[in-house]
C-alpha cells in the first residue's frame, strides 16, 4: 500500500476545499488536496453555479474596491445600494425560518467581506451581476436585492482561479483521488485512506479537512433523507458529490447535524441530463418565474411566484415544482417580460415552446390541461391589479386581488404577443444535512467534544440553512469556513501565523 504524508490533508476540490487549502499553506502547513474527480470535471459543486457571492458592503466604495477596474460609466449608471450586516443575518434568518445557528450564521455575515477581499488577493476577480440582479430602471442598474457582485467566469472562473493559486503556492492536488476512511484512533484523525488512480494510499495528516460536498448525487441518500420522489430530481451539479464525506464522519463517530430533509433545489429545465454538464454550467436554470406564472400539468398555477425577490425564494421553490404532477411544471411569458429573462432562458439547450396566440402555445404543451390553462391565466389576468406600477427592481406591490394562491410582487397580464413557455422540473443543487461543527470549523462528536484533528467546511457542514437560503449564500460560506478549517488544521498540526 501506498503512502503519502502531509500535515493537513483536504478532502475535496472545490471552493471550500480550495480556501481551506490555501489559508492553511498560508500559516506554512503542508497540503495536500485530494479531488475525486478527473481534471477536467474538478471543482465539486462550485464549478456549476452562476459565481454569485453574498456579502456585506456599507456603501458602494466597498464594491470599487473588490470590482477596482468598474469604469466611471459603469459607476455612474449603477446603483449599488447597500447591504448591511443586520440585513444579511435577518436574510439567513427568515429563509431558515430562524433555524439556523446563530453563532455560524453571524461568523459567515461578520466575516463575509474580508474573505472576498483575500480571496481577490489570491486572484479570484469579481464582477457586478449586471444580468442577474440589477434591473435597468429609468436608465440606471439598480442592486437591491443583496446579491450583486459574482466572480468572472462564473463558477468556472472561480475554480480556475483558486486552483492556479494552489498551483502558485505550492499545495499538491491528486485527481482521481476518492477518499474512503479516515485514519482515526482514541487520540484523533491522523489522515484518511484513498483511491488514487485505481491504487489504495494512506494519506497521512496531522489534520483533515472535509469539503468535499453533500449527497445530491446519491439517488439511494436522497430517497432516505429527502423522501418520496426525490430519487426523480436532476441534479444541478457535480456526479461526485454522494455523501462519502459525510458517511466517512459518521462512521468514527461524528454528530449528524441540521435539515437532513432539506436540500437547495431550484427550478431546471425540464429536459436537462441527470447531472451538470460543464460546459453549460448554471445555463440551465430558470429563475424568472416572478416575471410570469407557472402552471403545473393540470393546468393551475401552485404557488406565489412574486412573493418575494427571486434570489430568496427559488432555491425552495424546485421542491415544489417536484410535488407537483408527473413533476413538472411550465413558465409562461408574455412579450412585457421577454427582454427581463436572464441569459440563461436563451441557452441552445432549452425547452421551449413560442406562440403568436395563448391557444396556439397551450396547444404545444404536452401533458398539461389546455382548457384549464386558458381558464387559470384568464383569472390570472383579471385579478391583476392596474393601480400599482410595475418595478422589477424592487418589491413592487403589483400583486393579483381575489385569487386563492395570490401573486404578491410584479403580477402582469399575460396578454402580449408573442408569448413563451418554458419547460422545468426540480434540480437539487446541495443537501442541507451534514455534520455538526464548531464555530472553529472542529468536527464534534456524538458526545458534542471535537474530534482532535478533524474541521469540515461548505455543503457537508450543516445546523447554517434548513428550507431555503440567500442566494449566494453558499459559495460565501464555503469560502468563509473553508478558510477558518484551514486555519484551526494548520495550527493543529503546529503552524501559525
Amino acid at each position: 500500500m501506498s503512502e503519502l504524508k502531509y500535515d493537513v490533508v483536504v478532502v475535496g476540490g472545490g471552493n471550500a476545499a480550495l480556501c481551506a487549502a490555501l489559508r492553511a499553506r498560508e500559516m506554512g502547513a503542508s497540503v495536500v488536496v485530494l479531488e475525486r474527480a478527473p481534471q477536467e470535471e474538478r471543482g465539486g459543486n462550485s464549478g456549476f453555479t452562476g459565481g454569485g457571492m453574498r456579502f456585506v458592503y456599507e456603501n458602494p466604495e466597498e464594491i470599487y474596491k473588490l470590482v477596482p477596474d468598474l469604469s466611471q460609466e459603469e459607476i455612474a449608471n449603477t446603483d449599488f445600494g447597500t447591504y448591511t450586516a443586520e440585513r444579511f443575518y435577518d436574510d439567513i434568518c427568515k429563509a431558515t425560518q430562524f433555524r439556523t445557528n446563530p453563532d455560524l450564521a453571524e461568523i459567515l455575515v461578520k466575516n463575509s467581506t474580508e474573505t472576498l477581499h483575500w480571496m481577490r488577493k489570491h486572484g479570484v476577480r469579481f464582477l457586478p451581476e449586471y444580468g442577474n440582479h440589477a434591473p435597468k430602471v429609468n436608465g440606471k442598474f439598480r442592486f437591491t436585492s443583496g446579491s450583486t457582485l459574482g466572480t468572472a467566469g462564473a463558477g468556472r472562473g472561480l475554480v480556475d482561479a483558486l486552483y492556479a493559486a494552489a498551483k502558485r503556492s505550492g499545495i499538491d492536488v491528486y485527481y482521481n483521488a476518492a477518499a474512503r476512511h479516515l485514519l482515526h484512533d482514541d487520540d484523533g484523525v491522523h489522515g484518511v485512506e484513498a483511491r488514487i488512480a485505481g491504487k489504495t494510499t494512506q494519506v497521512h495528516g496531522s489534520a483533515v479537512i472535509l469539503a468535499c460536498g453533500g449527497f445530491q448525487a446519491n439517488a439511494e441518500w436522497r430517497t432516505r433523507y429527502l423522501g418520496s420522489g426525490w430519487d426523480l430530481a436532476k441534479v444541478r451539479g457535480t456526479r461526485f458529490n454522494t455523501g462519502a464525506g459525510i458517511e466517512m464522519a459518521l462512521k468514527i463517530g461524528a454528530q449528524p447535524c441540521g435539515n437532513w430533509s432539506g436540500a437547495h433545489a431550484v427550478g431546471w429545465d425540464l429536459n436537462a441530463p441527470p447531472y451538470g454538464v460543464v460546459s453549460v454550467g448554471d445555463g440551465f436554470s430558470r429563475h424568472c418565474y416572478h416575471y410570469g406564472i407557472m402552471v403545473n400539468a393540470d393546468g393551475r398555477r401552485f404557488l406565489d411566484e412574486g412573493a418575494d425577490f427571486r434570489i430568496l425564494t427559488y432555491a425552495k421553490y424546485g421542491k415544489v415544482i417536484l410535488a407537483q404532477p408527473a413533476q413538472f411544471a411550465w413558465q409562461i411569458f408574455d412579450a412585457k417580460a421577454l427582454g427581463l429573462l436572464r441569459n440563461a432562458y436563451h441557452i441552445k439547450q432549452v425547452t421551449k415552446v413560442r406562440a403568436q396566440t395563448l391557444a396556439e402555445l397551450l396547444g404545444k404543451l404536452d401533458g398539461v390541461n389546455k382548457e384549464q390553462t386558458l381558464k387559470t391565466i384568464a383569472q390570472f389576468n383579471a385579478a391583476v391589479r392596474r393601480d400599482v406600477a410595475f418595478d422589477p427592481s424592487t418589491k413592487d406591490g403589483r400583486g393579483t386581488v381575489g385569487l386563492e394562491i395570490p401573486k404578491s410582487n410584479w403580477a402582469q397580464t399575460i396578454d402580449e404577443p408573442p408569448f413563451e413557455a418554458y419547460g422545468v422540473t426540480c434540480g437539487v443543487t446541495f443537501t442541507f444535512g451534514g455534520l455538526k461543527i464548531t464555530t472553529g470549523a472542529e468536527v464534534v462528536d456524538t458526545e458534542e467534544a471535537p474530534i482532535p484533528g478533524l474541521y469540515a467546511a461548505g455543503e457537508l457542514v450543516g445546523g447554517i440553512f434548513y428550507f431555503n437560503y440567500p442566494g449566494g449564500s453558499g459559495l460565501t460560506n464555503g469560502a468563509v469556513f473553508g478558510r477558518i478549517a484551514g486555519a484551526g488544521a494548520a495550527r493543529f498540526s503546529g503552524k501559525s501565523d
